[in-house]
């Protein structure tokens, strides 16, 4: 009998062709997407929200089965993936950041933010300055940490065998697809370019209002506002499928949340701020100055049309849309000049912008009493209602609402 008619080298040809499951190729493709979403899943419920930054805790049931699929389709270190993300927000946009854009620029954060990851994760000082409350039993010291790079090899195997030779491709999108989606696009897309919610104090921005790709992660803007949120989302029509993920498990008892975003209240406006007033803005801060940078939008409309009725040069224009609103010192130069002749030309813009950036004082200045804290908000809200300026008075009596 030849070689090619016995039956074991049939089904070694059948097994090379269709694995052990034998599926169409859509049903490969579908398996594909599903283990990298969990891959995804993963990383944004363990090793983001619930190691790194403590926002929800986790039953050891889903804790260690995140560990086991980490390491088999990732072989990333919990210790270093914490530290390394943790320092990202100590140092963020410093030089210091492990993987900035700012530092490093886009096109090598996207095309080897792997590399700076690992770089990063070979600092011992990193480490040990990062890397605490993270897991330390036998099965992190003696497989996931000590052989990291087992998990991946026996992934390789498993997908060879249950789908054949093609398994060699679905190993190969697994092993890109968090190098790309986490190390690329979201420490460096999400850190230039995308919408804003808020003025957070870096660059961040919201790639996409709703996070189903990379798990949630794509409302960058909003986590690094509120960072100890377990809850990305903020809007009515952002959404976060990874809180989606933990709401289902905290049903289960696998999941318990302890922090999201904080969400102002607001009653009858007091006749006088007062510390409840103080206390409700410092708290909700990013909240009230989005509100804030909305109403200075919309009252600088009619502004721009009487200054575009002026001839004032459209790059003054253009400045005062993207920049009006904004922290003073992310301003670019070049920007700073254009917003400078805005302002000199219209009134109405230079009071909002100066009364925003006195506002902010009340959290940046840490030499004033809290009396006298109080009291330039009394004058802020006395100066706003008497501007004639119905942006600022509707804002004033929204803050005097507002309350703890």
């Amino acid at each position: 009998m030849q070689l090619t008619d016995s039956t074991l080298f049939q089904a070694a040809l059948n097994w090379a062709a269709h694995g052990l499951l034998a599926l169409h190729w859509w049903q490969i493709v579908l398996c594909t997407l599903v283990m990298t979403h969990i891959t995804m899943i993963s990383v944004t419920v363990f090793l983001h929200r619930h190691q790194a930054h403590r926002a929800l805790d986790l039953h050891p049931i889903a804790s260690h089965f995140f560990r086991l699929w980490l390491w088999l389709t990732t072989g990333m270190v919990t210790k270093e993936w914490a530290a390394v993300h943790r320092k990202h927000h100590a140092k963020c946009e410093q030089a210091e950041d492990p993987h900035s854009p700012q530092v490093y620029g886009l096109r090598t954060v996207l095309l080897r933010g792997s590399e700076l990851y690992r770089a990063e994760a070979a600092n011992a000082d990193t480490l040990k300055r990062y890397g605490h409350g993270t897991p330390d039993d036998w099965m992190e010291r003696n497989i996931y940490t000590r052989h990291s790079v087992m998990g991946v090899v026996l992934m390789a195997l498993t997908n060879l065998a249950l789908f054949g030779v093609v398994g060699i491709a679905v190993w190969a999108v697994q092993m890109v697809w968090t190098p790309v989606m986490a190390a690329g696009i979201i420490n460096g897309v999400g850190h230039f370019w995308g919408y804003r919610n808020f003025e957070a104090v870096d660059s961040s921005t919201n790639i996409s209002p709703w996070g189903i790709l990379i798990a949630g992660e794509e409302l960058h803007n909003n986590h690094h506002t509120y960072p100890t949120s377990a809850k990305l989302s903020v809007k009515a029509y952002e959404f976060d499928v990874g809180w989606m993920y933990i709401r289902l498990m905290e049903l289960v008892g696998l999941a318990h949340p302890k922090k999201t975003p904080p969400k102002a209240a607001f009653g009858a406006p007091r006749p006088v701020a007062d510390e409840n007033t103080l206390e409700a803005l410092i708290a909700n801060r990013y909240e009230l100055m989005a509100g804030y940078a909305k109403g200075m939008r919309q009252a600088a409309r009619a502004e721009l049309d009487a200054l575009r009725a002026r001839s004032l040069d459209a790059a003054v224009l253009k400045a005062v849309k993207r920049w009006m609103h904004r922290d003073m010192e992310k301003v670019p130069a070049s920007a700073a000049t254009a917003l400078a002749k805005a302002r000199a030309a219209s009134p109405l813009l230079d009071k909002m912008v100066t009364m925003r950036e006195e506002l902010r004082q009340m959290w940046l200045d840490t030499t004033l009493s809290r009396e006298q804290l109080i009291r330039d908000l009394q004058a802020w809200c006395q100066r706003a209602e008497a501007s004639g300026i119905a942006a600022l008075q509707e804002f004033s009596l929204k803050l005097r609402a507002a309350h703890v």
